[in-house]
């Protein structure tokens, strides 16, 4: 039995199938929000194998070229709250439409980029409709999909697809790159847009907000403040700690974000409604995605330069030796995550499937320039692909809860921005210890094994993330007592 089947306001056993017009409908509902989500978290990773051939293409220098990949989770991360809230107030499909023209137009325009400043400021604008879309996919799944079975079982696909996006986006932009042009991992999404679009009028609208007003200074301090964070930390790799610049930034996103954190205390409405986060699971389930997004994003990014900085791998084949991890999160979602919350409680669950992830990491703790891939990269990437894949299954459905349809997107957008801002924050802060690590070692230490002390110094790191999730998990995460979804927990 799942976590939500067998509550009270669950659908009887014998309750009628659905008519048929009704199941095609939710059908094409599955089909649409699952393909949205694919897309944006798809660009999320898709561009890490191509980076190579951007540089080279664009001229872009070292110290940007983070801010491909970064430029995107920040403005995706720091806008979702806002965008959330916004999708509450003036209309779920409405700003799920609008959201996805934005993120398909600036696709197109990243994708006929001349140089890499337009191409930054392309992707920039493509985190913007990526966070106006979002919520929308997440809060219009609880407004179409029942509670019971028929909603678990769409948070279970919504989890997965999550997971192996981020995969497959490595996967695809080694193929893209090679075999087309690193133009065409963002020119791929423009179809797919037009295509999400067709089948929105499958989704419901859900019932409107009770609440009207947008919480403008608290939406303002949590973007300033998630990027001074990220900015400052993505600076230390190319400076130090000790850089003006770098200490400003800590400095300001210390004052912005404890500023958003007394604002959400205080206002009348706040951004993130009090009662969103009055379940300690929910909390929960936000902090082990965020040390999870931090952890597993950096881990995409060590491999992919370990196999082309040192073992000579192209993009395609790098994308390619990601398919195991493709394998594992395909794993966990058809299996392992749904079977982790059927049969344990909860906090049980969510901290097997971090284990495992940690389990797989760890693995790679050890790799050397001489690794066998095959004994060694590719059973680690499935065990880790499966940790990951059930973890974000796990905590998906965690997060989500419980929480009043009428206020489903803020929820949603919460999640979302926990996975975005720890995924930029993972790739700025877990580079910077790769890169102190691997210059301390350069100096008595051949290149190759020098970076390679580097890539798995961060992935130690990744393993204390998830371990720390652990004991958050196990803390925060307790039977829901709420209302209409309450869960069912087993001992």
């Amino acid at each position: 039995m799942s976590q939500y089947e067998g509550a009270t306001a669950d659908p009887p056993v014998d309750a009628p199938a659905p008519a048929p017009e009704a199941g095609a409908r939710l059908g094409v509902a599955t089909m649409v929000i699952a393909l949205a989500r694919f897309m944006v978290v798809l660009d999320g990773t898709i561009m890490i194998v191509a980076l190579p051939s951007i540089q080279k293409a664009l001229k872009i220098s070292p110290g940007n070229l983070n801010w491909v990949i970064n430029g995107y989770s920040l403005t995706f991360g720091g806008l979702l709250l806002v965008a959330g809230r916004v999708g509450d107030v003036y209309g779920r499909k409405k700003v799920f439409t609008t959201g996805l023209v934005l993120f398909g137009a600036a696709s197109l325009a990243g994708g006929l980029a001349p140089n890499g400043g337009s191409l930054i400021a392309f992707r920039l604008v493509q985190g913007v409709g990526a966070a106006v879309a979002t919520p929308g996919a997440l809060s219009l799944l609880v407004a179409t999909f029942p509670e019971g079975k028929p909603r678990t079982k769409a948070l279970g696909i919504y989890g997965g697809v999550t997971g192996l996006a981020s995969v497959m986006g490595l996967v695809l932009g080694g193929v893209l790159t090679t075999y087309a042009s690193w133009r065409w991992v963002l020119l791929v999404n423009v179809p797919v847009v037009v295509a999400i679009i067709l089948g929105v009028n499958a989704l419901n609208e859900g019932e409107p907000a009770r609440r009207t007003r947008i919480d403008i200074p608290g939406a303002i301090t949590a973007t300033l403040g998630a990027g001074s964070l990220v900015f400052g930390v993505n600076r230390v790799s190319d400076h130090s700690w000790s850089d003006g610049t770098v200490i400003a930034c800590l400095i300001a996103a210390g004052v912005l974000l404890a500023a958003f954190a007394f604002i959400q205390r205080t206002a009348a409405e706040p951004m993130i409604p009090r009662e969103v986060l009055s379940d300690g699971g929910r909390t929960g389930a936000n902090v082990v995605t965020l040390l999870m997004s931090t952890g597993s994003f950096a881990t995409y990014y060590f491999l992919t330069l370990f196999m082309q900085q040192v073992l000579g791998y192209s993009a395609l084949r790098t994308g390619l030796m990601y398919l195991p991890l493709a394998v594992g999160f395909g794993i966990a979602a058809g299996g392992v995550g749904p079977v982790l919350m059927a049969r344990a409680p909860e906090r049980i669950a969510l901290s097997l499937a971090l284990a495992i992830a940690a389990a797989g990491s760890g693995w790679f703790t050890f790799l050397t320039k001489d690794s066998n891939v095959w004994a060694m990269v590719m059973p680690a990437s499935l065990i880790t692909g499966i940790g990951l894949g059930a973890t974000t299954v796990v905590a998906t459905t965690i997060g989500v809860r419980g929480i009043d349809s009428s206020e489903a997107g803020i929820g949603s957008s919460l999640l979302t921005a926990s996975s975005q801002i720890g995924g930029a924050l993972g790739l700025a802060g877990l580079a910077t210890v790769a890169a102190t690590t691997t210059r301390h070692a350069a100096a008595g230490t051949a290149l190759p094994d020098a970076l390679v002390n580097g890539y798995t110094a961060g992935f130690k790191v990744a393993v204390a993330l998830y371990v720390v999730g652990i004991l958050v998990a196990l803390v925060t995460v307790k039977p829901f007592k709420g209302g209409g979804e309450a869960s069912a927990q087993k001992a």
